[in-house]
């Protein structure tokens, strides 16, 4: 029986040697992350939950959803690469890669393909990589595609920390709409990089009760082409940290709920290359005119310059700030140690 628990409490998957048969031990990997959601979620037994995910690609083909709502601060469930970017041994090419090929149902203004949903508190999701849809956006003058690699839909669940992700899309051929988009409270992004994204993150509602804050820091937003980040009325401003973030070469820095009434701060950032400093958003088919920015706090916030991003995939920092590039102070990206 204890060697039962021990399985239950930490399952690999493994999609190149794995078989859904398996025990799930290192040894005996589980094929796909769909198998190890069904084994979680059956498992009643207190205690942390990890879900480690080997190099290659983690194909979804329906929405992977946690239901088993026994976790706590401390005993969390965490869903994360074999290899994290600060391991020494760690390259680009050993980050899990999950890919979002989830048949399309309806939502409003279109269609949704939802990838990892956890629908718990206490969730933590760090160290993969994220790509866009194969499905294309547009559908006509009225509806898109919508691709969600990691959604949360309960208002009243709370604490869910995505971090040293990496998100990337491609407007023409593989497109991501939002990177995290989650209801409830404390959505936490650090240190994540979202390449090439329409939305990095949407900050979305709540049941107006209480509940812990969000934050966004250390991250780098780039090539996004309509948010840099995206707040509702329900984000509450005072209690929401953003700082040490990069948003650059993208449409509109910050998306706020029309008639939102919230002040937000930004502390230690870059905001670079962008159209508008601040815009609306009320939808999927939201425009980007440009609004007023007085809801807005900038302090030790640059506005102008350019950054640069490395494009060699043999480098350590692919896809991230290149070596001297404007903004390498500010330490956003997948790394929270030093490298040499």
């Amino acid at each position: 029986m204890s060697s039962m628990l021990v399985r239950a409490e930490q399952l690999y998957v493994n999609p190149q040697t794995g078989n859904d048969a398996n025990s799930g031990i290192k040894a005996q990997p589980l094929k796909t992350l769909f198998e190890a959601a069904k084994r979680v979620n059956l498992n009643k037994e207190p205690g942390t939950t990890t879900i480690i995910l080997s190099k290659g690609v983690h194909l979804l083909t329906q929405t992977v959803v946690f239901t088993n709502n026994k976790y706590t601060l401390e005993n969390r469930l965490v869903v994360r690469a074999d290899i994290m970017p600060d391991d020494t041994d760690w390259t680009p090419q050993k980050m899990p890669v999950v890919v979002t090929a989830v048949p399309l149902v309806a939502g409003v203004g279109g269609e949704e393909a939802k990838g990892i949903q956890p629908e718990v508190n206490h969730v933590t999701i760090e160290g993969l990589r994220f790509t866009g849809s194969p499905d294309y956006a547009y559908i006509d003058g009225n509806n898109l595609r919508r691709s969600y690699p990691i959604w949360r839909d309960g208002k009243s669940l709370d604490d869910l920390l995505v971090t040293q992700c990496l998100f990337a899309g491609n407007v023409d051929v593989l497109p991501l709409h939002v990177g995290v988009i989650a209801n409830g409270y404390g959505l936490v992004i650090d240190h994540c990089v979202f390449f090439n994204c329409k939305n990095p993150v949407v900050f979305w509602k709540n049941d107006g009760g209480m509940g812990s804050l969000s934050a966004m820091r250390y991250s780098m937003v780039y090539g996004c082409y309509f948010s840099g980040v995206w707040t509702t009325q329900s984000t509450n401003g005072d209690g929401f940290d953003f700082h040490h973030n990069i948003i650059a070469n993208s449409s509109t820095v910050w998306i706020r709920e029309k008639g939102s009434t919230r002040r937000y701060k930004a502390s230690d950032c870059l905001f670079a290359d962008y159209t508008n400093l601040a815009g609306y958003g009320s939808g999927p088919l939201s425009g980007s005119d440009a609004t007023a920015t007085d809801f807005l706090e900038l302090k030790n916030v640059q506005t102008t310059g350019t950054v640069n991003i490395e494009k060699d995939q043999a480098k350590r920092n692919y896809l991230q700030l290149a070596e001297g590039s404007m903004g390498s102070d500010i330490k956003a990206g997948l790394f929270k140690k030093k490298h040499n």
